[in-house]
């Protein structure tokens, strides 16, 4: 399996602030991986370098078969989806569901005067059916819930039928049915043969889906540990991202962890 994702000796700093410290992490073609860590281990950063958003100041990124640095970022991009809070911040409100998936085909957020061909419509129905969202496609993002925005931007990402998909948080702010919901939809996609790699970031273990077959620890910019989630989502390597005692438990796929004691 080639590497979808190399990072080798990578650091970012901004403000004389090390948001990530000389990471080293490869992602394979047919892995689903899971990101996590507490707030500010530099989990959003990794995935901003992994989508070609930001380029480390040390290291080398390679992404796609392509190095950060000697590719053009607009010819790459594309090539990588992406959901994420900052980009559904660029979404207008008063675009409909249809077209806010649509405009993935131009790399672009809110419809101007670009055309679209019949294929892009029935592609952006399809995938809009898949999330179980093809009953909105005409009402205005805007109006929509937390959890039908965060399914509507999912499908987003995967308009360009790209080879590498980067989820910052999709279950951030939803309630337990609207995430069990993103969680059901999340496993049934890992599992797909013919979906593209998959990265994950999330802050709680209750929110990797089964079907997920690696995860990443982080913590103050660094790793703790990478590898099969079953090696990683442990009570020690847990512990030691968190800096929490924690009862650690797995049932089904489903992972569970709450303060010792509790």
């Amino acid at each position: 399996m080639s590497d979808v994702v190399e990072l080798a000796g990578v650091s970012l700093v901004r403000g004389g602030k090390t948001l990530l410290d000389e990471v080293d992490w490869q992602v394979k073609e047919g892995e689903r991986w899971v990101v996590m860590g507490p707030n500010g281990a530099g989990k959003t950063t990794l995935l901003q370098i992994a989508g070609a958003r930001i380029h480390p100041t040390t290291g080398m990124a390679g992404i796609l078969d392509e190095v950060m640095g000697a590719v053009d970022v607009f010819e790459l991009r594309p090539r990588i989806g992406l959901a994420s809070a900052a980009l559904a911040a660029q979404i207008p409100g008063h675009e409909t569901v249809l077209d806010v998936v649509m405009t993935a085909s131009y790399g672009t957020t809110g419809r101007w005067r670009e055309q679209y061909e019949k294929q892009d419509e029935r592609r952006a129905f399809r995938l809009l059916d898949q999330w179980g969202m093809s009953v909105f496609m005409n009402r205005s993002f805007a109006s929509l819930s937390e959890g039908e925005r965060k399914r509507v931007q999912i499908a987003r990402a995967l308009m360009s039928d790209p080879e590498l998909l980067l989820l910052d948080e999709p279950a951030a702010g939803l309630d337990l049915a609207g995430r069990e919901d993103l969680i059901r939809r999340l496993s049934e996609l890992a599992r797909d043969p013919e979906a593209p790699v998959v990265v994950l970031v999330t802050h709680h273990v209750e929110e990797v889906p089964p079907g997920f077959t690696h995860a990443l620890l982080m913590r103050e910019g660094a790793i703790v540990a990478a590898g099969p989630v079953g090696d990683v989502l442990t009570k020690e390597h847990l512990e030691d991202a968190f800096g929490l005692d924690l009862k650690v438990t797995c049932d089904a796929g489903r992972y569970s962890a709450v303060a010792a004691g509790s």
